[in-house]
């Protein structure tokens, strides 16, 4: 396998690239996205079993099982990082190993309806936050301590919308290629 086609397993949709200036429509289409994603993943893996949950995605890859606990764990850690922005002045979020949570034992073989309920909550809980907050809120910020860069909420937004669909391409373009779908 060349090296163009493992990126293109790697990011099937592209990395996400943050527009220069974000629109309201932009950020209620983000939101659309964060609020029907957990029915789209729910839906694209109900049906597989547990041989197709444990088949990586990718050389070198993670198993299906594991990005989808991976999106439990990391979105639950991105709610955590809106509040901590409403509620302090440009806190430093915790990083998180998230190669090291996909190799524990609950991430490689748990049942992933405990992962899939958990996303539908957080979700939940996530789309009625961002749906009301105001641009003031919106251009609130966190310091990610890898890089030290700023996070504006809207961007990060974005970034999960994103997160969303690339995750869900890793396992929808595994489902086709196999022929599962």
């Amino acid at each position: 396998m060349t090296q163009e086609e493992l990126h293109q397993l790697q990011y099937p949709i592209g990395k996400f690239e943050i527009p220069t200036s974000i629109t309201q429509s932009q950020i209620k289409s983000w939101i659309s996205i964060l609020e029907h994603f957990p029915n789209r993943l729910e839906s694209l893996v109900k049906n597989l079993t547990d041989n197709q949950l444990d088949t990586v995605y990718r050389p070198d890859g993670w198993t299906v099982r594991q990005v989808v606990h991976h999106v439990s764990d990391s979105h639950h850690h991105s709610y955590s990082r809106f509040k901590w922005a409403l509620t302090e002045d440009k806190p430093v979020i915790k990083a998180y190993y998230e190669d090291r949570w996909a190799e524990l034992i609950d991430s490689k073989t748990a049942p992933i309806d405990m992962s899939i309920q958990h996303i539908k909550a957080i979700h939940f809980k996530l789309v009625y936050l961002l749906k009301r907050l105001n641009e003031n809120d919106l251009n609130k910020l966190f310091i990610h301590p890898e890089t030290k860069k700023e996070v504006l909420l809207k961007q990060n937004i974005g970034i999960y919308a994103w997160h969303s669909n690339h995750h869900y391409a890793h396992i929808e373009n595994l489902l086709k290629r196999n022929n599962w779908i």
